[in-house]
C-alpha cells in the first residue's frame, strides 16, 4: 500500500520582507529585500552592520499581561505564525484569542502535531544572566526556563490553539525548519497524525548571539547598500546576514484535507535528512554528504533527478557554503542540471526559519510556474557552476522542485515538492512590491 499523499494546506509567514504568503511571495519574486542597517535602538546596532529584521508586530495580541512578560520573542512569533497558519488553512473560526480547542472545526484536535525547531530562548537566557551578574540570585526569574526551553514554542502553540497530537522541537541548527517538515511528513505517513503543524521561530537578534557570527567573521560587512549585501553565488559575497522570523506550515494528509473540502498549495513528496559527518562548522567540501541527502530524497518520493526542475538552495552567501552546496547538486543532478536560486538574498539567514520559508517559496514556484531569482547575483563564481535563475523570474512548468537546508554538525535535510494531491489547488495572487 502506497504511503499517503501529504500536502501543504496552509502557510503562516513572518520574514523580513513581509508577513502573509502572497507578501512574502511577492517580494521574493519581485526582489524587495528585508535586509536593513539596525536602527540606533535595535538590540544589535552595536553588534552588527546589517540585519534582516521583521516589520513591527504587536505581542500584546499574543502575550498580554503577567504571561507576556516571561514569554521570550520566540515564542511570540510562533504563535503568530501559527495563527496565520491555521487561518490559511481554514482550520481556525472566530477570535484566533479564543480559549483552547474552540477554533477547530470538523477536526479531531488529538490527531493534530505540532513540531516547531530552533535555538530556543536565547534572548531571554542572556537577560536573565546580565540581570544576575548585577542584581544577584534575586533577580533569576522562577520563570526562566519556560522562557528558555527549545520546546516552548511547541508547547505554548499546542496549549494556546489545544492541539494534543504529537508535540516536539527539532534542534539541528539551521536545517531545524525544514528537519520538522520532514518529521511531520513522516508522521502522517504513518497514520500518527492527520495534521501537524510543523516550522521553526527564531529570534537571534540580540548582543551575545550576533556578535559569535561577528567575531567568527561570518556575517557580510562594508556594504554601503544594506540591500545588496547577500548575494549567494556572487564572486564579491563575504558573509550571510543574520535575521529573525517564524514561518509555519500545516501539513495534512491530502484525504484529509479533501474530506473537510481544503484545497493544498502543494505536495511535500519526499526528503532525506542525513548527516556530513565531517565538521562542526564546515561543509563537506566535496559535496557527498549534502549529494547523497538530496539523492534521498529523490529515493522516498520515487522521482528521478531529471524530473526535478528547480532546487531552491541553501545558499547562505557564505564562500565555503556556496561552493560546497553547487558541487553537491552537480553530484546528485548529473548531466540533469536544474535551474537554482536562493531567496537568501532578501531575507538574510533566518536560521532555522529559513528552510521553511524556502520550501514554502518552492511549493509556490510549483503551483505557480514562477522561479524566485538570486538577486544581486551579479559576478557568479565560477566554483559555483549551476544553472542561476538571476535578476529576474523564471517561468518553469515544474513538475517537482527541491528546497535545501543544511546546519552546523553537518547536519542536511532535502524537501522534494510536487503539485497538490488535493482535488482543489490552492492558487496565491502573485504580490507586487508595494504589499505589506
Amino acid at each position: 500500500m502506497s504511503a499517503p499523499a501529504v500536502t501543504i494546506t496552509g502557510m503562516g509567514l513572518l520574514t523580513p520582507v513581509g508577513r502573509g504568503v502572497e507578501t512574502v511571495y511577492g517580494a521574493l519574486l519581485h526582489g524587495r529585500s528585508g535586509i536593513v542597517k539596525p536602527p540606533a535602538d535595535h538590540p544589535v546596532a552595536n553588534s552588527v552592520e546589517l540585519a534582516g529584521i521583521l516589520p513591527p508586530i504587536d505581542p500584546g495580541k499574543i502575550a498580554s499581561g503577567p504571561d507576556g512578560k516571561v514569554m521570550d520573542r520566540t515564542v511570540i512569533l510562533a504563535q503568530l505564525a501559527a495563527a496565520d497558519a491555521l487561518a490559511d488553512a481554514g482550520l481556525l473560526i472566530g477570535d484566533d484569542r479564543g480559549r483552547a480547542g474552540e477554533e477547530l472545526d470538523n477536526v479531531d484536535p488529538d490527531r493534530i502535531g505540532v513540531i516547531i525547531g530552533g535555538v530556543g530562548g536565547m534572548a531571554t537566557l542572556e537577560q536573565q544572566v546580565l540581570a544576575r551578574a548585577v542584581r544577584g540570585r534575586a533577580a533569576v526569574s522562577p520563570y526562566l526556563l519556560t522562557g528558555i526551553l527549545p520546546n516552548m514554542p511547541a508547547a505554548r502553540v499546542a496549549i494556546r490553539f489545544g492541539l494534543r497530537g504529537y508535540t516536539s522541537s527539532v534542534g539541528t541548527a539551521c536545517a531545524s525548519g525544514a528537519q520538522a517538515i520532514a518529521d511531520a511528513v513522516r508522521l502522517i505517513r504513518s497514520g500518527e497524525a492527520d495534521i501537524v503543524l510543523c516550522g521553526a521561530s527564531e529570534a537571534p537578534l540580540f548582543p551575545t548571539f550576533a556578535e559569535t557570527f561577528a567575531n567568527a567573521r561570518a556575517l557580510a560587512r562594508g556594504w554601503d547598500d544594506p540591500a545588496e549585501a547577500s548575494r549567494p553565488f556572487d564572486l564579491r559575497r563575504n558573509g550571510f546576514v543574520l535575521s529573525e522570523g517564524a514561518a509555519l506550515l500545516v501539513l495534512e494528509s491530502a484525504e484529509h484535507a479533501a474530506a473537510r473540502n481544503a484545497p493544498g498549495y502543494a505536495d511535500v513528496v519526499g526528503y532525506g535528512v542525513n548527516s556530513d559527518a565531517h565538521h562542526p562548522t564546515a561543509p563537506r567540501p566535496d559535496g557527498q554528504g549534502a549529494a547523497a541527502c538530496m539523492r534521498r530524497a529523490f529515493a522516498s518520493g520515487a522521482v528521478r533527478p531529471e524530473q526535478v526542475g528547480y532546487v531552491n538552495a541553501h545558499g547562505t552567501s557564505t564562500k565555503l557554503g556556496d561552493v560546497a552546496e553547487s558541487v553537491a547538486i552537480g553530484l546528485a543532478f548529473g548531466d540533469h542540471q536544474p535551474a537554482v536560486s536562493s531567496t537568501k538574498a532578501l531575507t538574510g539567514h533566518m536560521l532555522g526559519t529559513s528552510g521553511v520559508v524556502e520550501a514554502a517559496a518552492t511549493a509556490l514556484a510549483v503551483n505557480t510556474g514562477q522561479v524566485p531569482p538570486t538577486y544581486h547575483l551579479d559576478d557568479p563564481d565560477p566554483a559555483c557552476p549551476v544553472d542561476h535563475v538571476r535578476k529576474e523570474p523564471r517561468e518553469i512548468r515544474l513538475e517537482y522542485a527541491l528546497s535545501n537546508s543544511f546546519g552546523f554538525g553537518g547536519q542536511n535535510v532535502s524537501l522534494l515538492l510536487g503539485a497538490a494531491s488535493t482535488p482543489e489547488k490552492r492558487v496565491p495572487r502573485v504580490g507586487t512590491t508595494d504589499q505589506q
